[in-house]
């Protein structure tokens, strides 16, 4: 083995020891690129990377757009606007058989228009739902499976926090990757609605039929979510028309879904409160995340192995798609095992110089790095559910403690046969990904 890929390999080593002896994520990235950075260099070497990289690192301007959407996400959950939304989806849908699961998806995905977390949508949907699936007689399940699934809509809808992220780290531009995250994660929700509709329809006494909503009921539940849906297309749509950047786009919803909850006193100063320390604990996390991979994939940098790697695949001549298929291959499996967040940092300086290095027939290499974008934060949905560790799934037990997780596990496996059939779609058919970021271009 050449001495630079040696290196690399014993870090990773390193770092997936730490990880297993619960360090956490961005602490243990942060040691061990110290320390390989100490290796490969000296310690002043260091000193002085380290000396101006977090001020660089954390002044980025586009960087303030994490807090905004995850404050965003905080109000909308404290101020109720998650239970408005399941209310209008159940007044709607509830009284056919799985209707009730199918309004969880329907609202999960409209929520995710306004909290781009995963785990916030999971915790809140859990809370908001999973009593009234369990109440009207809803096998366990496919309860907890459905919130477990629901919550990844949190991420594929777009504002999303991953594909923030993802941008910053490979220098794309987010509205076009929320554009292009749009048709993928609307087809998530459609996918996992007919996955209900199947299992109902194979297994009635999974899904009971819940009560018809009166007219009146209707209307008032779909007066209620009014203004959730105006503060989603005033995010969204600003951000798609060009009228806002995504940063603008964050703070107007973030003082629009805090005038909401005022308005109808939904929101007082404990639930701000709790917000506030919510998206200052959460961001704190990211960052740390950011930090540590910043310094573990400079240490991979000075191997050259991430480099040397993607020129030699480039030289042997392996079909494009070959290579795509074994390097979403090893995120599922790695999204199986580890925080998604920092599986995205830590494999984005091998993985995205390999993919933008091959010719997949598309327009450039920036439709490139977009496409693989919306892969990459597919296969990080899949990995929030799967097991053997799938973090949405401990959520929902954390909530249902009478319910299995091994049971859990078992819901969740119709939907991730519709989450396998909505990367092969996009895979196959980039355009599904990049058709509105051309007609919006």
């Amino acid at each position: 083995m050449a001495p630079e890929f040696l290196q690399a390999a014993l870090g990773f080593a390193a770092l997936l020891g730490l990880i297993a002896l619960r360090c956490p994520v961005g602490l243990a990235m942060l040691l061990v690129g110290a320390g390989g950075y100490v290796w490969i260099v000296d310690t002043g070497v260091l000193l002085n990377y380290l000396k101006t990289t977090p001020w660089h690192l954390f002044a980025n301007y586009t960087l303030s757009v994490i807090p905004l959407f995850i404050l965003m996400g905080a109000l909308a959950e404290r101020g109720g606007l998650a239970r408005d939304l399941f209310a209008a989806a159940n007044a709607l849908v509830g009284h056919r058989r799985g209707g009730m699961a199918m309004g969880v998806i329907g609202a999960c995905a409209a929520f995710g228009a306004v909290c781009g977390s995963s785990v916030a949508t999971t915790a809140t949907f859990g809370r908001a739902a999973l009593p009234e699936l369990r109440r009207y007689g809803y096998d366990p399940g496919l309860a907890t499976g459905t919130i477990a699934v629901g919550g990844t809509l949190g991420i594929l809808i777009p504002p999303s926090v991953i594909l923030v992220v993802y941008a910053i780290s490979t220098e794309q531009n987010i509205a076009r990757l929320f554009m292009a995250a749009l048709i993928p994660g609307v087809l998530a929700a459609l996918l996992y609605i007919i996955a209900i509709f199947l299992l109902v329809r194979a297994r009635p006494a999974l899904a009971p039929a819940a009560r018809r909503a009166s007219g009146a009921e209707a209307r008032q539940a779909l007066r209620n979510v009014i203004p959730v849906l105006l503060i989603a297309l005033v995010v969204v749509g600003g951000i798609y028309g060009g009228v806002f950047t995504p940063t603008e786009s964050a703070a107007i919803g973030c003082i629009a879904t805090l005038a909401v909850g005022l308005a109808r006193r939904s929101l007082g100063l404990r639930q701000v409160r709790e917000a506030l320390l919510a998206t200052a604990e959460t961001t704190a996390m990211i960052f740390v995340i950011l930090l540590g991979a910043e310094v573990f994939n400079a240490f991979l940098a000075l191997t050259s192995a991430p480099e040397l790697l993607a020129m030699w695949i480039g030289e042997q001549d392996f079909p494009p798609y070959g290579v795509l298929g074994l390097l979403l291959l090893a995120y599922v499996l790695l999204g199986a095992v580890m925080d998604e967040l920092a599986m995205i940092l830590l494999t984005l300086p091998i993985f995205f110089p390999i993919v933008t290095a091959l010719d997949f027939g598309l327009g450039g290499a920036e439709e490139t790095a977009i496409w693989f974008g919306i892969l990459v934060l597919i296969v990080v949905g899949i990995g929030l559910t799967a097991p053997p560790i799938g973090l949405n799934v401990f959520v929902v037990s954390s909530l249902a403690r009478d319910v299995p997780i091994a049971r859990t596990y078992r819901g969740v496996l119709p939907f991730l046969a519709m989450d396998l059939l909505r990367l092969g779609l996009c895979v196959a058919c980039p355009g599904l990904s990049l058709w509105l970021v051309r007609l919006l271009a």
